[in-house]
C-alpha cells in the first residue's frame, strides 16, 4: 500500500479538501454555523431542517416534513432529521462518511453510529464534562488562564453564600453560576438576599461558580486544538440585550469583529486561548471550541468567561475572516484532526495571516414582540441592500456572505418562513454586513437598528382565531 502523503503547505490542504471522497454532512436545523465551507470542500453538503434557501442551496437537503413537531432543543432537531426517512435514504445513497452538528447527545451518536457515519466531534461525555463551568474554571487555572475573581462551592442558603463570598474576599455584589446551561438563564445576580430568594430554587444544591461582579466588555473567541498546537481566530465582542434584536434582557443577540484597538488585550486573549487549547488536547478534546473572555474596563484585566466545547454562533465570522482574508478557513484544520490525514504545517505562521481584515458584525434577529402570530410571507435568503431611507429591497440571491460588497447591504439567512409561526423570542433570522453593528461604549449602532427594523417590515402575518402551543424555551436554532 503506498504511503500517505504529507501534508506540508496550504495548497496540499486545499488539494487536500478538493479531492475528498467521503461525504461530509453538516446537520443542524440551518446552515448558519459554517455557511460557506463547502466553497472549497468536495462532496460536502448541508442537512437542515429549516428550509432557508427555498431549495435553491446546491449543497443544501431539506426533507420533506410530515406533521407539527415540538422540539426542546437543537439535539431534538438533530435526532429528528437522523431518525427521518428521507434523511437516512439520502445517506446510505451516498455511501459512509463524517457528520458534523453543533449540539448532539448520547441518542445522536447511536444514530450516526447505525449509520455507518463518523462524528467528527469528540465524544459527548468529554464535550458534557468541559461545558461545565465549574470543570472550565479548574482547566483554566491549570493552563494558567485566570477567571474573574471567584471561588468555587455550594450553598443551600444566602448566609452560606455569602461565606462563600467572603472567604474568598469577593465582596457582596455577586455574579453566581451554575455548571451547566445557557449563561443567559444559569448565571445569577446577587446583591441581596431578596435576590437569592428568587433564584434559590436554581442555586441550592448545585456546584456553584461564585464571582465579583466587574465592569467588562464580553467577547469571544473561537480555536481549534489540534496535535501541532491550537489556531486561534479574530476576537469578537459580543452583542447583547438590545430590544431591537431579542426580548431577553442580557441575551447574545450577534457580535463585532474588528481591527484598531485594544492591541494588549488583543495578544493576552490570543495567549489564553492558545493556553486553553493545548491543555483541552491533553484532557483528549481535539477540534473547535469556543472560548469566551470577560476584559475588565476598570483595570484592563483580562478574564476567563467559559468554555463552549463546539462550533458556536461565532462561527460564521471566525470562517469569513479567516479564509477571506488568512488564505485557509480555520474550520480545515478542525477536519484535518478527524479525517484520515497526515499533516505538519508552521501553525504561527498560519496564525500571522489572520492578523489583520475588515470589520464585520452579525445580529441574530428574534422577534420581540409578545404576540404569536402565522407568517404568511418571509424574506428571502440573500443580499439585501439599503438606501438613505432606511428601505431595503433584495439585490442579488446568495447562498453565503462571501460577496457583501459595503456597508449599505447586509446577508440576511431566513429562519422561519411562510407557514411557521411568529412569537416572542423565535429566531426569524441571521444579518451579516460588513462594519460594526456597535458603538465603543456598547451602544447598538443606528445602522444596525435600521437594519433589524427593516427585515422585520418584510414578514407579513395573520392574527391566529384560535391559541396555539409555541414553545416555552428559548430553543436557539442555530
Amino acid at each position: 500500500m503506498a504511503k500517505k502523503p504529507v501534508i506540508r503547505s496550504l495548497s496540499d490542504v486545499y488539494e487536500f479538501f478538493r479531492l475528498n471522497q467521503k461525504p461530509i454532512y453538516f446537520l443542524s436545523p440551518t446552515p448558519y454555523n459554517i455557511l460557506g465551507l463547502g466553497r472549497w470542500v468536495n462532496k460536502f453538503e448541508y442537512i437542515n431542517f429549516f428550509d432557508s434557501f427555498d431549495g435553491t442551496h446546491p449543497k443544501a437537503f431539506v426533507p420533506r416534513e410530515h406533521g407539527p413537531h415540538e422540539f426542546r432543543s437543537i439535539e431534538d432537531v438533530n435526532n429528528h432529521l437522523l431518525k427521518h426517512p428521507q434523511v437516512r435514504d439520502y445517506i446510505k445513497a451516498r455511501g459512509p462518511g463524517y457528520l458534523l452538528l453543533v449540539m448532539l447527545d448520547e441518542e445522536t451518536e447511536k444514530l450516526a453510529k447505525d449509520l455507518g457515519m463518523k462524528i467528527a466531534l469528540p465524544r459527548v461525555k468529554l464535550r458534557k464534562w468541559i461545558d461545565s463551568k465549574v470543570n472550565t474554571t479548574r482547566l483554566g487555572n491549570e493552563a494558567g488562564v485566570k477567571s474573574a475573581p471567584n471561588t468555587l462551592g455550594r450553598a443551600k442558603t444566602y448566609a452560606e453564600l455569602m461565606a462563600l463570598a467572603a472567604k474568598a474576599k469577593l465582596g457582596k455584589d455577586l455574579v453566581v453560576q451554575t455548571p451547566y446551561g445557557d449563561s443567559g438563564r444559569t448565571t445569577f445576580f446577587i446583591k441581596s438576599e431578596a435576590d437569592w430568594q428568587k433564584y434559590a430554587e436554581d442555586m441550592a444544591g448545585e456546584d456553584l461558580k461564585v464571582m465579583k461582579r466587574i465592569n467588562h466588555l464580553p467577547g469571544t473567541v473561537e480555536a481549534v486544538a489540534t496535535r501541532h498546537g491550537t489556531l486561534v481566530g479574530p476576537i469578537q465582542t459580543d452583542i447583547t440585550g438590545f430590544g431591537e434584536l431579542t426580548p431577553y434582557k442580557g441575551g447574545w443577540c450577534g457580535n463585532d469583529v474588528f481591527t484598531g484597538g485594544m492591541e494588549r488585550e488583543r495578544k493576552a486573549v490570543l495567549k489564553m486561548a492558545q493556553r486553553l487549547g493545548d491543555r483541552l488536547y491533553k484532557e483528549g478534546y481535539r477540534g473547535a471550541f469556543c472560548m469566551d473572555f470577560l476584559i475588565d474596563t476598570d483595570s484592563g484585566e483580562v478574564y476567563l468567561g467559559e468554555i463552549n466545547p463546539r462550533v458556536s454562533g461565532a462561527s460564521p465570522l471566525t470562517n469569513l475572516i479567516t479564509s477571506t482574508y488568512g488564505g485557509c478557513p480555520i474550520y480545515f484544520f478542525h477536519l484535518l484532526e478527524f479525517m484520515d490525514a497526515d499533516w505538519e504545517l508552521d501553525l504561527s505562521q498560519i496564525q500571522k495571516r489572520w492578523a489583520e481584515f475588515d470589520n464585520w458584525s452579525q445580529l441574530i434577529l428574534k422577534y420581540p414582540e409578545d404576540k404569536v402570530e402565522m407568517i404568511t410571507k418571509a424574506p428571502s435568503s440573500g443580499i439585501w441592500q439599503m438606501d438613505d431611507k432606511g428601505d431595503i429591497k433584495l439585490v442579488r440571491k446568495s447562498i453565503d456572505w462571501f460577496l457583501v460588497s459595503g456597508e449599505q447591504e447586509a446577508f440576511y439567512l431566513r429562519v422561519y418562513t411562510g407557514g411557521d409561526y411568529r412569537y416572542k423570542g423565535a429566531d426569524m433570522g441571521i444579518l451579516v454586513s460588513r462594519g460594526r453593528m456597535q458603538n465603543d461604549n456598547r451602544t447598538l449602532t443606528e445602522r444596525a437598528k435600521k437594519w433589524a427594523a427593516a427585515i422585520h417590515s418584510k414578514f407579513e402575518t395573520v392574527p391566529l382565531t384560535a391559541p396555539v402551543a409555541v414553545p416555552e424555551t428559548k430553543t436557539k436554532m442555530y
